[in-house]
């Protein structure tokens, strides 16, 4: 249970741990589990950065008013309003129901919920969410960055265009060429759903665009039509996009803008899930250790789990087999150490981060010709044992499911959510969540004639039995008991206030930034799917 006597502790443990100076501020390493740390960075670098670089710190980030700087404040309190407690829980949310011309969803998503928490200031982690336009179906993201928002931030912006660009036909292709050619306007290929908080590289959109351009001309160029499975465009997607970034901090930029942010991106490293849905038709693309499950309502009425990505790192048997076949045997020893790919990095798999992906000439190379790079937070750092690189790569891991009726919700979510909740937790919240909503919300019924004193009757008696307080985002209700249940999985406030007010300088050691996304389906559309196919 979680006392005063133990946000005392915490408060405490903080302020006599061992602190060390580093640029800029003051940096604890009492770290209570360095599993939750990715990088093992001791001094963060957080110098000014000099005119004309890039910074992130103008990022999505949330309400900062009840939450301290540091742990050396006078006047420090664990004390929050549950006012103020759900406005720092609710401030990233975003949901968006899907609706066709008569107001009905005929789409196999109903609607989707999101959520993110930050730890990290700036947040790493970032999401993304689209309707496919040229195409069908929908796409939804979760990248979790490391080193550094910037990859997860580009990647973010990217990769659902280059998955939708890898789907187009030869003939949709040569259209939007044609009318780039003669400078006219672009048909969308997505539709996006964003956060108003969500932020965007405006100053390197221009170049993002004629990257993807080049893209799709090289599709353009092959013999016949692409034809790519969705398999196969989710796998070819991945893996441009970070071929491109790994390019473009090599090429000339056209300012030291454009160059600091490619060197960012570069850096830095995210790891990515992204789901693409069509009808029945679900595909999970991993690449790194966020994780997608499905929550099933079986027959019965129990609900069951089944996960559709694993975690790549050190604890997969099968990419520990993976790495070993692909450098040499004098090397197995070294290619894990500390459960960290050669000691650094925890996931296996990631976009960016080419200091695993580069020879050590090529790193010194681009570094020796750049600005400061210590002002750009770029970690420098080639380690022991580092001989026959690439030893990282953004491949993902495809998962297909064809969805039944049974099928109810998807969650996406950031290793934030996971390392604090089990699968099988998420799946039994979501579903008690669901199940909670529909006993609180009684389908309005009307008499005649309806009036306005009517229907506010309603709505007081709907409030008076406890809606008013509930969360309606289901990716909040989970981002809530992650941080605030106690070991019978029941919310205590005094915890998940202490949480939510832990310093910039201590949260990182208890939680994680975390980013959840919950879909859920539509079991009449796709009933009526195997119905029409039967």
């Amino acid at each position: 249970m979680m006392s005063g006597t133990v946000s005392s502790w915490i408060l405490s443990s903080a302020r006599s741990s061992i602190i060390l100076q580093g640029k800029g501020r003051w940096y604890s390493i009492c770290i209570p589990n360095r599993n939750k740390i990715k990088w093992k960075l001791l001094f963060s670098k957080t110098c000014p950065s000099p005119a004309g670089s890039c910074s992130l710190d103008r990022t999505f980030s949330f309400p900062k008013a009840f939450r301290h700087t540091s742990t050396e404040e006078e006047h420090f309190s664990f004390q929050l309003s549950p006012a103020q407690i759900n406005d720092i829980l609710r401030a990233g949310e975003l949901s968006h129901r899907t609706l066709d011309l008569t107001g009905k969803s005929a789409n196999s998503v109903l609607r989707f919920e999101s959520n993110q928490l930050a730890s990290n200031s700036p947040m790493e982690d970032r999401r993304s969410a689209a309707t496919c336009l040229q195409t069908a179906g929908m796409m939804f993201g979760v990248f979790d960055g490391h080193a550094g928002a910037a990859c997860a931030q580009a990647v973010s912006e990217r990769l659902l265009h280059y998955i939708a660009v890898s789907l187009l036909p030869r003939q949709s292709l040569e259209e939007i060429e044609l009318a780039v050619e003669a400078m006219k306007p672009v048909r969308p290929i997505l539709q996006w759903h964003r956060h108003p908080n969500d932020v965007e590289y405006r100053e390197i959109a221009s170049r993002y665009f004629e990257n993807l351009r080049v893209y799709w001309q090289h599709l353009l160029d092959l013999d016949a039509e692409p034809g790519f499975s969705l398999e196969e465009a989710m796998i070819c997607a991945f893996k441009r996009l970070d071929s491109d970034i790994s390019l473009e901090v090599q090429a000339p930029q056209e300012n030291e803008l454009m160059r600091n942010i490619a060197l960012q991106v570069a850096f830095s490293g995210a790891t990515a899930c992204v789901a693409h849905i069509d009808g029945v038709h679900l595909h999970v693309a991993n690449t790194g250790d966020c994780r997608a499950v499905l929550g099933v309502h079986e027959e019965d009425g129990t609900w069951s789990t089944l996960p559709l990505t694993r975690d790549h790192n050190a604890y997969d048997e099968f990419e520990i087999r993976r790495l070993k076949r692909e450098h040499p045997r004098s090397e197995e020893k070294t290619l894990f150490v500390n459960d960290r790919l050669l000691g650094i990095l925890m996931p296996s798999r990631a976009f960016g981060d080419v200091q695993l992906k580069w020879s050590k000439e090529l790193q010194h190379s681009i570094l020796e010709n750049s600005c400061d790079v210590e002002a750009l937070n770029i970690y420098q750092y080639v380690p022991p044992n580092y001989h026959t690189p690439p030893y990282l790569t953004a491949e993902p891991e495809v998962t297909y499911h064809k969805l039944r009726s049974k099928d109810k919700f998807l969650v996406i979510a950031s290793d934030g959510l996971w390392e604090m909740l089990s699968n099988e937790k998420v799946v039994e919240l979501v579903a008690g969540h669901l199940t909670e909503l529909n006993m609180q919300r009684p389908p309005l019924t009307f008499k005649k004639p309806v009036n306005l004193g009517y229907m506010h009757n309603l709505l007081l008696q709907r409030k008076s039995k406890g809606l008013a307080s509930l969360d309606q985002n289901a990716a909040t209700h989970l981002i809530r008991h992650a941080i605030g249940s106690n070991e019978y999985g029941e919310v205590e406030p005094e915890k998940l206030a202490a949480m939510l007010a832990l310093p910039e300088d201590l949260a990182r050691m208890y939680r994680d930034d975390i980013t959840v996304t919950v879909v859920h389906f539509n079991s009449q559309t796709i009933e009526d799917y195997y119905r029409s196919h039967q």
